[in-house]
């Protein structure tokens, strides 16, 4: 068994991307940042599964990881998008692992 939280923490350090289940089903994603809101975990990723219309629309989303399970780490590395700012998302989040 995988665990989602060190498999993350790995591919946010290695900026490597991760196959993971969120709500159903099975998508790719490059990891970010990880923070903590309101003492739960959360990672900011880009959804590489996503149909972007243009490159300047992808941005981040913010994935719970109560919710998502990592189902492999793969050997894939990604670069942060050009605007990433490696700042927790809200003042009251705490940022704990950033690219």
């Amino acid at each position: 068994m995988i665990d989602t939280r060190l498999s993350l923490m790995e591919a946010i350090s290695f900026r490597r991307t991760v196959n993971a289940r969120y709500n159903g089903g099975i998508i790719k994603l490059a990891p970010h940042l990880m923070f903590e809101r309101h003492g739960d975990l959360f990672v900011s990723a880009l959804n590489l599964s996503k149909a972007w219309r243009s490159p300047e629309e992808r941005r981040l989303g913010q994935f719970k990881l109560a919710g998502l399970e990592v189902t492999e780490l793969l050997e894939e590395v990604f670069e942060p998008l050009p605007d990433f700012e490696p700042a927790a998302p809200r003042s009251d989040d705490t940022l704990l692992l950033t690219v």
